[in-house]
This record gives structure tokens, C-alpha cells and sequence, in this order.
């Protein structure tokens, strides 16, 4: 197995790499949690080498991501979203929370406003 020139001086494998990084990006995890779910699976890497990591590939898969998702936005043509409007109380006050939500269920954004 041949590795990308990114990984070229990493003795641990890309798979590993990606697996810890992406655990962090993804999920709402300190570098201590990703540190001890990585132990869990016998993978022994300190949580400092998991913030180097994400220093190091975090732009590079982000940017993979992007590609990958404007290929899929561009393949579907019919990508839709909506406006929701919904009222809560905030201090005991009646406040608009309005929620751009995509095709997916995905919430592109929110906002809480008095009007």
C-alpha cells in the first residue's frame, strides 16, 4: 500500500490519523475523550499527538469534505431548504427562533430574535 505524500514521514497509518481527527471535528470531544476512545479501541496515542494531527490534516479533510459535499449538492439538483419558525421562552420571555433547515434535516442556521 502506497501512502499520500501528506502522511509520507507518520509511522502510524492514515487510517488512524483520520479515524482520530475527524472523531474530534465531528463530535463535541475534548483531545483527552478522542485520546481514551482510541485507547478503548488499543490504538495508544496521547492527546497531544491527536492535536497535532488536527493541526497538521484538519484543513486538508475539512477541504475534502467541501469538495465532496458540493459534488453532491451539484449531482442533486433539487436541494431544497426551509424557514421554520417556532416560539420559545429565553428568561421567561417569548422569543422567535427561526431555523434554516436543509433537505436533510440539517439546520443551516438559527436564530433567536424578539420580533
Amino acid at each position: 500500500m502506497t501512502r499520500p505524500a501528506s502522511f509520507k514521514y507518520f509511522k502510524t497509518s492514515p487510517e488512524i490519523i483520520r479515524l482520530a481527527v475527524m472523531l474530534y471535528i465531528r463530535f463535541p470531544l475534548s483531545l483527552r475523550s478522542v485520546e481514551d476512545l482510541l485507547h478503548e479501541r488499543g490504538i495508544d496515542v496521547s492527546h497531544e499527538t491527536v492535536r497535532y494531527w488536527w493541526n497538521r490534516f484538519g484543513p486538508m479533510f475539512a477541504a475534502e469534505i467541501r469538495r465532496k459535499r458540493v459534488q453532491q449538492l451539484r449531482a442533486f439538483s433539487k436541494w431544497k431548504w426551509h424557514v421554520y419558525e417556532v416560539f420559545v421562552k429565553v428568561n421567561g420571555k417569548r422569543q422567535y427562533l427561526w431555523r434554516a433547515v436543509d433537505h436533510e434535516g440539517e439546520v443551516l442556521e438559527a436564530v433567536v430574535t424578539k420580533r
